[in-house]
């Protein structure tokens, strides 16, 4: 696993950020690119969506400008899925349940941006045409009610689309999944509907948030903003994921950045233990 690198603008930190901003850019994607086509690809990523602050902060912007700006970027993702081909699924870290002890105008900012954003899967061209199946996961009952409604509409409008799966992970937690889980599972037991004996991972699974998904379990996780840690995020599902930690704030994630964690991906060498 990479360690952490030193929060100072380092040489390699440097060069990065020029190759991700200046005329080379177009150049080294294509390099990664040649690089990485004929190598498997991670058909599940998932994303921890980290530094959006940390962006607005270094520009001298508000929080929820951060914010707005690591929507567009969410966006800039999927475009990028669909031209590299090969990855089928994302699930997206935007909000913890921790996440709702942040100040109450950031809170009801962040609200406001999700549900603008889901009018925009509503109606782009792109979903239908890519035909992305929109699903939320989380406690999903803590949302303001307006939301709730806009994400069930999201989810009902693209419940059909087949090719590609954007799941949105929003007032959830991964410790918090897992007790919904067994709490659901020892209400079953005492039901007489279910046998202790037949408890296996498949029962936990079949019950946690991910269950709808089609492919539950991520081949690869991404953490942006340099921080080295899930931070509560598919703990049962990434078990075997491959983690890569990228040190670029989330709004400024770019291709580039996707193509090197795919290579990362492609590198090292998955055993299950075997």
């Amino acid at each position: 696993m990479p360690q952490a690198k030193p929060r100072g603008p380092g040489l390699n930190r440097l060069f990065q950020n020029l190759l991700r901003t200046s005329p080379l850019a177009h150049i080294y994607e294509s390099i990664l690119y040649k690089q990485i086509k004929d190598g498997k690809f991670p058909e599940h990523i998932g994303i921890i969506l980290d530094g959006n602050r940390r962006w607005a902060t270094e520009k001298g912007l508000t929080p929820w400008e951060g914010h707005e700006k690591g929507a567009d970027t969410i966006e800039d993702f999927l475009d990028w899925c669909q031209e590299i081909g090969g990855i089928l699924s994302t699930t997206m870290y935007v909000f913890s349940t921790e996440n709702f002890s942040r100040s109450e105008t950031e809170v009801s900012r962040i609200m406001e941006l999700v549900f603008r954003y889901l009018d925009r899967i509503i109606n782009d061209q792109r979903v239908r045409r890519h035909r992305i199946r929109f699903t939320a996961i989380g406690r999903i009952g803590m949302l303001p009610p307006n939301l709730q409604e806009r994400i069930k509409h999201a989810e009902e409008a693209t419940k059909d689309h087949d090719q590609f799966f954007l799941n949105l992970a929003i007032a959830y937690g991964g410790r918090t999944e897992i007790l919904d889980a067994v709490k659901e599972i020892a209400r079953e037991v005492q039901a007489g509907n279910l046998s202790p004996d037949k408890i296996d991972e498949q029962t936990i699974s079949d019950r946690l948030y991910t269950r709808y998904l089609e492919k539950a379990d991520p081949d690869l996780i991404i953490r942006t903003s340099g921080e080295v840690r899930l931070s509560n995020f598919l703990l049962w599902q990434g078990a075997y994921s491959e983690l890569c930690f990228i040190d670029v704030n989330w709004p400024a994630f770019r291709k580039i950045d996707l193509l090197r964690a795919v290579r990362v991906y492609q590198q090292r060498h998955r055993r299950y233990g075997g």
